[in-house]
């Protein structure tokens, strides 16, 4: 059993493209889009002549005001696109580029008036409308295209060949349902264009038998019996007695609609969809909307104004290219300058490498030979203690390296644990260290005390003393938190008093 294929391979373009016949592949296929401002009627005109071009052309493309020719260009080769057609506005009026994808040529047409198509159906007093007419492509009509000029002769074969060939030995007449009228005045040189649907219409049957094998429902309220329905010829109206026997055709093949089987005799009916549009040629260009002027219906250029025309644009193009191959060299040396910039900061990226690691080496070796001759000198310095005391020395004595000492030691490093105090205290353990600082820079102890501070002391009953000078003092800090307890009255943490001359509550009386 084969693998099954993901959504990946079933959307790719590739296979689709693999998958698609050969005949719909060399289709002629068609962008529609309208450039710069333009208003709404004409943007509606955009939409109609694209039912036109169905089912070949980009029904729903989405054209932006930043969207240039070159952009729709890129991908015309992708998606087999063959013609474009460009509509634009100006002042002076409305106007239809007809373009042959990729390298021209271009015929610019002046829209006189145009019709769009919901106003041609809502016209009609029978609208007959067959979205089925739009899946296949429609049969292009050309009148009167037979004038002299070149610049006919380019516009009749623009115009076939905007639609597919039809190969009148293999085509299905099913398949034609819409043809395309292209009608050439000479007098006034507008080009009138229809656009309408085919019907087959069976004739040599009355009204009710034509109902019947059309399919339509018929009303046998007048009427008593079925027999009656059909042998009434006297309900028909005028307008549907049979047409003209020109317009009568003896059908080959069968056709999709009901009472057109093959070799019957039915009647060929046009209904306009519309739109309609009546233009004129201005100008015919070599190029893709640009290009040497082959024919312009309001200026005509003598033979020396043409030859000056084209010099001057030969010497536009020799010039382009010029700069083109200039433009070209100019990126090639960049891109060598860029590489060999690249290389070159490789190459110094490189040494310093190697710059960082013979330095390193070198810094490891004078460590090692600094390490071995303090190792000497200890080995020397051992040696001599051996000499001199008679006995061996301790084993940190000689060594200069702390980290060696700790390394070679019985007993780890011990270490201290930073005590953690809170905001207050570490600032006023700070204040403390300063003033103690102060005070030993002046020559003093902490606790030196004078033969002065001996006069502040005085003996308690129990033959205590206590300071009698700064007892404010102590009554001011008493209720202070400090680390370890409070101060009381003699200065001393965590103790308490035990005999007190002033007033005082319960026990502390005697």
């Amino acid at each position: 059993m084969g693998k099954r294929k993901g959504k990946c391979v079933k959307k790719n373009a590739a296979t689709k493209e693999a998958l698609e016949p050969e005949h719909l592949v060399k289709a002629p296929h068609s962008f529609v889009i309208h450039r710069g401002k333009c208003t709404k009627d004409l943007e509606d005109l955009t939409k109609d002549f694209r039912k036109i071009m169905e089912p070949f052309t980009a029904s729903q493309l989405k054209e932006r005001k930043k969207n240039t020719i070159k952009d729709f260009l890129s991908v015309s080769g992708y998606l087999h696109v063959s013609h474009m057609m460009v509509f634009t506005e100006t002042e002076l009026g409305s106007y239809m580029r007809l373009a042959r994808l990729p390298r021209g040529p271009t015929l610019t047409f002046r829209i006189h008036n145009y019709s769009l198509s919901r106003d041609v159906i809502s016209s009609l007093k029978k609208q007959y409308v067959m979205s089925r007419a739009f899946k296949s492509a429609p049969l292009i009509v050309l009148n009167s295209f037979s004038g002299e000029g070149n610049h006919m002769k380019l516009m009749a074969t623009m115009f076939q060949n905007m639609f597919p060939t039809i190969n009148i030995t293999t085509v299905k007449l099913k398949n034609i349902r819409r043809c395309v009228l292209m009608n050439y005045n000479p007098a006034t040189k507008l080009i009138d264009m229809r656009h309408y649907v085919i019907r087959a219409i069976p004739v040599g049957l009355n009204k009710g038998t034509k109902k019947m094998v059309q399919g339509k429902i018929p009303n046998l309220n007048r009427c008593k019996d079925m027999s009656e329905f059909f042998d009434k010829a006297a309900l028909l109206s005028e307008s549907e007695f049979e047409d003209d026997p020109s317009s009568q055709v003896l059908l080959p093949q069968k056709l999709a609609s009901r009472g057109a089987a093959a070799d019957s005799r039915s009647a060929i009916r046009l209904v306009e969809l519309g739109p309609r549009i009546t233009m004129q040629l201005m100008k015919v260009e070599d190029g893709l909307m640009d290009g040497e002027v082959l024919f312009h219906e309001l200026i005509e250029k003598t033979e020396e104004e043409k030859a000056y025309i084209k010099k001057k644009r030969e010497e536009k193009r020799r010039l382009k290219e010029k700069r083109k191959a200039q433009q070209e060299a100019n990126v090639k040396r960049k891109e060598h300058e860029k590489e060999e910039l690249k290389q070159k900061a490789l190459e110094g990226i490189k040494k310093k490498k190697e710059i960082t690691e013979n330095q390193r080496l070198m810094e490891l070796a004078a460590a090692e030979s600094q390490d071995a001759q303090e190792m000497e000198q200890d080995e020397d310095d051992a040696d001599y203690y051996r000499q001199e005391v008679g006995a061996e020395p301790e084993h940190d004595l000689f060594s200069k390296n702390p980290a060696r000492k700790r390394k070679s030691g019985d007993e780890p490093a011990r270490g201290f644990k930073k005590m953690r105090l809170d905001k207050k205290l570490q600032k006023k353990y700070n204040h403390k260290q300063e003033d103690t600082s102060k005070k030993t820079k002046q020559g003093k102890r902490r606790f030196e005390r004078n033969e002065d501070d001996k006069s502040n002391f005085r003996k308690n009953r129990d033959g205590k003393k206590r300071f009698t000078k700064h007892e404010d003092t102590n009554k001011q800090r008493r209720g202070k938190k400090v680390f370890g307890g409070k101060i009381n009255k003699f200065g001393k943490m965590g103790q308490k008093r035990e005999n007190h001359m002033g007033k005082g509550k319960g026990k502390n009386k005697k």
